[in-house]
């Protein structure tokens, strides 16, 4: 065994990781040591045929859909501290509508649809250290547990690699920056070593719905649940057809006979062949579906599946500061299941069920007449065709707090707009009307009612 892979496993080993984390990060190590780690070069890969489709799937009855979603958990990666935004708690409890946070709205849609289909349908998180305690305090103010099964799990950690050497990096003005999060692959670990995975099934539960806590989007539909059943599929991923504001996202394609998802990460250095979406047409949403009896098997066989391919990505020890040691940190996706399991489907899906929110330019447009909150959580386009498109000037606006300055009396209306790009130092005024494609160049500021036409 190599040096660096056994001071790696002897300092995981140290930090308290199970067995089975022990097993996933020896195989993401040797995976390093391979020609070409983590890389899915475009000419070796081919453009996957045409998806069955979630709006050509047959409602189930009554008794279908109640049994199949008795029997599902809708699961919530619940992650994030939202630093990139300027954040220092749970992005989760950032508000989205007035009064409601993301968390706040997941639970609607949970308890609706409960209500609706007369299912237990439980709601777990996938949470890190830092944003557990404040996302449970605030879930258990909408009463959603449900008998024997936990209402979270915990995200695992796996020692950074200094860059130069591969090695465990040091960093004693903060040892906790010598840790990371293993990306989101790690969550079929994580359930297991937690014992969420366990608990789940022994409450009867067989499937679940997982998706990002901050794509308001993905509620768990009958349609698919029941088709999932049907099929007998051991993994179900909803994909998206590919659009220009797709061209950073993680698209599928067909690599040796499989099906594979291919991250921006895993794009060689000059290859031009990523951003093209009419060639690859089907984009990841992180809306995935799991037979939890399946993923039980794989990991009786393999404590460390399902076996995802690597992800090398590249920083500092200290993301806050690019003078500091630069390190590798190990990771995987989730949704790279789709090429590691045998009997993975894709399914293509409506972009309504793919709104996530990782930017203050996705956060206007949520918070806006574009979208229409509805009593059942659902949040409803108002929109005709695409959702508007913004592009808001980063050095005026990438933090909340610079965001939240510029917009003192909430978002302007945008249910007409196809786009709006602000340049420079803008604030804007109440009741401000933006129709059809406008850009706006400060400083300025917007008064008042005022109608920006394109």
């Amino acid at each position: 065994m190599a040096d660096h892979i056994a001071a790696t496993l002897d300092k995981a080993r140290e930090g308290g990781a199970h067995p089975a984390e022990l097993a996933a990060l020896r195989r993401r190590l040797e995976q390093l040591t391979e020609p070409g780690a983590g890389q899915l070069p475009g000419d070796e890969l081919e453009p996957l045929p045409d998806l069955p489709r979630l709006t050509d799937l047959p409602e189930p009855s009554d008794t279908e859909a109640r049994a199949v979603l008795d029997r599902l958990v809708v699961l919530k990666l619940n992650g994030g501290l939202g630093t990139s935004m300027g954040l220092s708690g749970p992005k989760s409890l950032l508000e989205v509508k007035p009064g409601q946070s993301f968390l706040d709205i997941i639970a609607r849609q949970v308890l609706a649809l409960r209500e609706r289909h007369g299912a237990r349908l439980p709601l777990v998180l996938m949470n890190s250290a830092g944003t557990r305690e404040a996302s449970l305090a605030a879930l258990r103010r909408h009463e959603v547990e449900v008998d024997g099964v936990p209402l979270d799990f915990l995200q695992g950690r796996e020692p950074k690699l200094r860059e130069a050497d591969l090695l465990p990096v040091k960093w004693p003005a903060d040892p906790e920056l010598e840790w990371c999060p293993p990306g989101h692959g790690d969550l079929y670990t994580a359930m297991a070593v937690s014992g969420a995975l366990e608990a789940l099934l022994a409450a009867g539960l067989r499937w679940c719905f997982v998706s990002n806590s901050d794509n308001l989007g993905a509620l768990a539909d009958p349609r698919l649940a029941a088709w999932m059943a049907r099929e007998r599929a051991p993994f179900v991923m909803e994909a998206v057809r590919g659009t220009p504001a797709d061209r950073k996202g993680g698209h599928l394609a067909r690599h040796r006979g499989r099906t594979v998802l291919r991250e921006t990460a895993q794009v060689p250095d000059g290859d031009a062949s990523f951003g093209d979406v009419d060639r690859w047409r089907y984009y990841n949403t992180n809306n995935l579906w799991v037979d939890l009896e399946a993923l039980r098997d794989l990991q009786e066989q393999d404590p460390g599946a399902p076996a995802l391919p690597l992800i090398v990505n590249r920083k500092t020890v200290d993301p806050t500061d690019s003078s500091s040691t630069p390190v590798i940190q190990l990771e995987t996706a989730m949704g790279a299941a789709v090429g590691a399991i045998e009997g993975a489907r894709a399914v293509e899906v409506p972009r309504t069920r793919f709104a996530p929110v990782k930017t203050t330019d996705d956060l206007l447009v949520v918070r806006s007449d574009a979208y229409e909150a509805r009593p059942d959580g659902v949040l409803a386009p108002t929109f005709d065709g695409t959702a508007p498109h913004v592009s808001l000037d980063r050095a005026h606006y990438k933090l909340m707090p610079d965001f939240e300055a510029r917009f003192p009396s909430g978002a302007p209306s945008l249910r007409r707009s196809t786009s709006l790009t602000v340049d420079g130092d803008v604030t804007f005024g109440a009741d401000v009307v933006v129709e059809g494609d406008v850009r706006v160049t400060g400083p300025r500021h917007v008064a008042d009612g005022e109608v920006l036409r394109g």
